[in-house]
């Protein structure tokens, strides 16, 4: 069982990620950071929920290479 995410946070996750290649890291606190400069999210909680996805999608990639 895992944790499911609204396809807003799947999607803008996405977006960030290509748009800006190479500054997303393994970071969660990080990630954090770029996230609130580079969206306009409104609240901690998405923001949050946002990063994380970010991370995971940056270390699967890593992976995958």
């Amino acid at each position: 069982m895992g944790n499911i995410r609204t396809s807003f946070v799947k999607r803008l996750s996405r977006e960030l990620i290509e748009t800006h290649q190479g500054e997303f890291t393994t970071d969660f606190d990080e990630n954090k950071k770029l996230v609130m400069e580079h969206s306009t999210v409104s609240t901690k909680h998405l923001r949050n929920k946002i990063a994380g996805y970010v991370t995971r999608l940056v270390r699967q990639r890593q992976r995958q290479e």
